[in-house]
C-alpha cells in the first residue's frame, strides 16, 4: 500500500527526531511492501519566521489531504514575546481543531529496561506499568471564551471551561472502547467536588458506562489521581479526562516512565487520519546537537501505524526494535541514568533501531 503522509517538523529538535521516524517507517514498511510518500509542511515557529503565521493555511490543506500527519514539536524562547495568537503554541490548537482531533491518546508504559529509571522507589514499581491517558482535546477551557476585564481588585484576566454532553459523551466511547481492548477498567478523572462542568462531565461518564457492562468505570478527583500516579501507577489502565487536567497528567505519567523522550501520543478524530507527535516539547537547548531521543517520535510513527493507516504489522516490528535496542542497554542523554553508560547520539539511536529492524 501506498501511504501520503503530512510531516511537520516543526522547532528546536523537531526536524532531527522526525527525520529519524522517516527512516524507521521507511524501513519497516518497505518489509511489507508498504511505501511512504512524504510532503513537508511549516507549522510553529519556522512558520511564523518564513510567512508570518505560526499555521499557514497551505499547511492545513496539505494536512487535511494526507493519510495522515507526523508532528515533530513547536516553540522556544525565540518566539515567547509573540502576541498569543501568533505563538507557536497557537498553531497547535488550530491544527487540532481544523482536522477535528478531538481525542488525544497518551500511553505511559515502563520498560523493564528503564526500571532504574522510574524516579518512583523500587517496590512501588516491581511489576511495572502501562496505562493509557485519554485526554478531550478540542473542548475546556483552552478552548473557552477568555479576555481581560476590570475586577473586583482591578485589572485581571479570565478563561472559561465549558463542555458540552456530546463532547464529553464523544471521548467516553473512545476511553471505554479502548479499555475493552485492553484490562478492561476505566478511571474518570475530574474535580466534580468544585466545578460544574465536572459535575456534567461524571454525569455523562456514568450514562455511557451503562452500555459497557463488561468495563468497569470509577471516578477520582484531579489532586487525588495526581497523588495516587506516584504512589501505585498500576492501578490505572485507561484514564480519561479533560483537556487541562489531561494535559498536567500526562506529562507526571511520562515522568515516571524515566524520560519524556520515551512517550508518543495520537491525536484522532472521527476519521481514520490523525496526527502523530512526541510529548515532549522542542528541546531549544539541545536543538542541531545531535543529542535528542528520537524513540518517542519513533514510536509515535508506529502508532500511526496501527491507528491510521491500519498496517499494524508494521507498527509491532517498530515496537519491538525499539525494546530490543533498550534491552541491548543501548541509552540516549536523557535515558542514561544509573546506568554509567556512555550515551549515544540521536542519529546512533535510529541506527540502532534500524538494524534490529
Amino acid at each position: 500500500m501506498d501511504f501520503n503522509i503530512a510531516l511537520l517538523k516543526g522547532d528546536g529538535i523537531g526536524p532531527e527526531i522526525v527525520d529519524s521516524a522517516v527512516a524507521v517507517l521507511d524501513k519497516a514498511g518497505a518489509k511489507y511492501g508498504h511505501a511512504f510518500h512524504y510532503t513537508a509542511y511549516l507549522m510553529g515557529g519556522c512558520a511564523y519566521d518564513a510567512t508570518g503565521n505560526p499555521l499557514p493555511e497551505e499547511t492545513v490543506k496539505g494536512c487535511l489531504a494526507s493519510d495522515s500527519v507526523l508532528l515533530g514539536a513547536v516553540g522556544g524562547p525565540k518566539w515567547d514575546t509573540l502576541p498569543g495568537h501568533l505563538r507557536p503554541e497557537k498553531a497547535l490548537l488550530g491544527i487540532r481543531s481544523a482536522l477535528g482531533l478531538f481525542t488525544n491518546i497518551r500511553p505511559a508504559k515502563l520498560y523493564k529496561a528503564l526500571k532504574a529509571e522510574c524516579p518512583l522507589r523500587p517496590d512501588l514499581v516491581e511489576n511495572g506499568f502501562d496505562l493509557m491517558m485519554i485526554r478531550e482535546l478540542t473542548g475546556g477551557i483552552y478552548f473557552g471564551e477568555r479576555g481581560r476585564r476590570e475586577g473586583k481588585y482591578g485589572p485581571e484576566a479570565y478563561d472559561t471551561e465549558c463542555y458540552s454532553e456530546m463532547e464529553v459523551e464523544r471521548i467516553a466511547r473512545v476511553a471505554f472502547n479502548s479499555a475493552r481492548k485492553r484490562r478492561k477498567k476505566v478511571i474518570s478523572i475530574d474535580k466534580a467536588n468544585v466545578l460544574e462542568s465536572s459535575r456534567l462531565w461524571r454525569e455523562v461518564i456514568h450514562r455511557v458506562a451503562q452500555e459497557y457492562p463488561d468495563v468497569e468505570c470509577s471516578d477520582m478527583l484531579v489532586d487525588n489521581a495526581a497523588m495516587q500516579l506516584v504512589k501505585n501507577p498500576a492501578q490505572f489502565d485507561v484514564v480519561v479526562t479533560s483537556n487541562m487536567f489531561g494535559d498536567i497528567l500526562s506529562d507526571e505519567s511520562s515522568q515516571i516512565t524515566g524520560s519524556i523522550g520515551m512517550l508518543p501520543s495520537a491525536s484522532l478524530g472521527e476519521g481514520s487520519r490523525g496526527m502523530y507527535e512526541p510529548i515532549h516539547g522542542s528541546a531549544p537547548d539541545i536543538a542541531g546537537q545531535n543529542k535528542a531521543n528520537p524513540i518517542a517520535t519513533i514510536l509515535s510513527a508506529a502508532m500511526m501505524c496501527r491507528f491510521s493507516l491500519e498496517i499494524p504489522e508494521v507498527a509491532d516490528d517498530i515496537e519491538k526494535a525499539v525494546d530490543e535496542v533498550l534491552n541491548a542497554g543501548w541509552r540516549t542523554a536523557d535515558i542514561v541514568g544509573s546506568t554509567g553508560v556512555t550515551p549515544i547520539s540521536c542519529t546512533e539511536m535510529t541506527e540502532k533501531i534500524l538494524a534490529a529492524l
